[in-house]
């Protein structure tokens, strides 16, 4: 199994326990965006919707999800914090988007990847 295989396998347990906990928190959960294509990727950045063209969109090992509370999409920080915080702790290699510093995004979950 290559290095990139494992680290998207690796992604994917994350992402079922994250959706795991924040259903048992009461979020209904959604998928959003996993695979970009590069001229997807290319849209997003000259549109200013991504500040990269390095995303790891791009290697699956990242996806936006889609949180509802009462039947209404949340993309509030403050709410979907403690889903961040239990992504972040389940290994150092993962990011939530809501704690990036220079670009915000809230739905964003991704596993740091060197390929």
């Amino acid at each position: 199994m290559s290095g990139l295989v494992a680290e998207q396998a690796a992604f994917l347990i994350d992402v079922s326990r994250l959706i795991q906990f924040a259903t048992a928190e009461g979020w209904v959960i959604t998928g959003g965006e996993l695979w970009r294509s590069p001229e997807q990727q290319e849209i997003y950045y000259k549109s200013g919707r991504s500040k990269t063209m390095n995303s790891n969109h791009l290697r699956r090992c990242a996806i936006d999800l889609n949180f509802f509370w009462n039947g209404k999409l949340v993309w509030d920080k403050e709410l979907i914090r403690t889903v961040g915080e239990y992504w972040e702790s389940l290994g150092p290699k993962n990011r939530w988007g809501g704690n990036f510093k220079d670009f915000v995004d809230v739905p964003h979950f991704e596993r740091r990847s060197s390929f």
